[in-house]
């Protein structure tokens, strides 16, 4: 019995793995022009001594060691900051780890319930970079 090819057979399933390649190239290409953390955009000033930063609507916002306000204080959380853009006043390094592309920097800000605190490095999206030191 001979078989023929008939109109249409075969089509289906070229189609499907044209559409499949075509959906991967795509998905490819968008995964591949994905920004990275390292091409996060600056903190900007605004004239003032606050700085703006894109960050985690609802990060914690954690106290400080002491009364001297120095040192981030990462198991007590005195606030949240609800949002985004959020200001800060300066950047603290060496200090509590939090990792992210700054493994121990922190930043000082106050909460939205007006308590002085810092926030983790993690929780902001914008490169913190051109915050000053808090106290160098």
């Amino acid at each position: 019995m001979r078989t023929e090819n008939r109109p249409g057979r075969g089509t289906k399933a070229r189609r499907v793995a044209a559409l499949l390649a075509a959906t991967a190239l795509t998905v490819g290409v968008a995964v591949a022009t994905a920004p990275s953390a390292a091409a996060a955009s600056p903190c900007w000033n605004d004239g003032s001594t606050k700085w703006w930063c894109n960050n985690v609507s609802g990060a914690r916002v954690y106290g400080t060691v002491g009364d001297n306000h120095i040192y981030p204080d990462p198991n007590t959380v005195v606030g949240y900051m609800y949002s985004n853009p959020s200001w800060f006043w300066c950047k603290e390094d060496d200090q509590a780890w939090v990792g992210g592309p700054h493994s121990t920097r922190w930043e000082m800000t106050v909460a939205d319930n007006g308590q002085l605190g810092f926030m983790k490095d993690t929780a902001i999206s914008s490169e913190t970079d051109p915050l000053p030191d808090c106290y160098r």
